[in-house]
């Protein structure tokens, strides 16, 4: 049986250049979030650069984890793209999506967080 807490989306408490503190996690640089969970988002494990972007491998522990919406951070700056085959990759699995510069992009997924959606989410906290 599931607990409550594999729906929980941990809420982005603070967030400013360089440094992003997720309730429940601490803080880091860049992060992954999900129902259930959070965890730093290295972008060497995929080969991520701003760009291309974003790539469906960053995004395939979301749709593993169930998300029904997906944030998309582009950085502070907006330097973070988006590849095509990840928006289609979303969606292919019927995910709501939102590409938003950071700052637009914490105020969006904090709002859906607190309205039980099953969110998740990528976050670049610099350019």
């Amino acid at each position: 049986m599931k607990n409550d807490l594999d729906n929980f989306s941990p809420k982005i408490l603070n967030f400013s250049w360089g440094v992003m503190d997720i309730e429940g996690y601490g803080q880091g640089k860049d992060f992954k979030l999900y129902p259930g969970g959070a965890r730093p988002w290295n972008w060497s494990e995929t080969g991520t650069e701003h760009s291309p972007g974003i790539q469906p491998a960053d995004i395939k522990e979301l749709i593993d984890r169930g998300c029904q919406v997906v944030v998309l951070s582009k950085g502070v700056e907006s330097s973070l793209k988006v590849m095509d085959s990840t928006i289609e990759l979303l969606k292919k699995h019927n995910i709501e999506y939102h590409i938003l510069d950071t700052k637009k992009a914490v105020e969006l997924y904090n709002k859906l967080a607190g309205e039980n959606f099953r969110i998740g989410g990528l976050f670049h906290s610099t350019c």
